[in-house]
């Protein structure tokens, strides 16, 4: 099955995620599809980036996001609008 989850990035107490498609069974860090996102949870406010187009033709093929990544959508939904 194909997810849309965080990879993560940055150094130690700095976390940095990129938005990505992957297949479930590789790493955090490992293999990826497309990058479709960013995410960095230190700043405020407007901190994070998605391609609402991609991540929308990634659902439609039946791609699955996490939670956070679903969250994530629904505000950018909300910030579009």
């Amino acid at each position: 099955m194909v997810k849309i989850r965080l990879r993560r990035e940055g150094t130690k107490n700095r976390p940095y995620y990129r938005i990505v498609v992957a297949d479930q069974r590789s790493r955090r860090e490992g293999a990826f599809i497309e990058q479709i996102g960013t995410y960095d949870p230190l700043q405020d406010k407007t901190n994070f980036n998605i391609d609402l187009g991609k991540a929308d033709a990634w659902i439609g093929k039946g791609a699955q996001p996490s939670e956070t990544v679903r969250s994530l959508i629904k505000k950018a939904r909300q910030a579009s609008a």
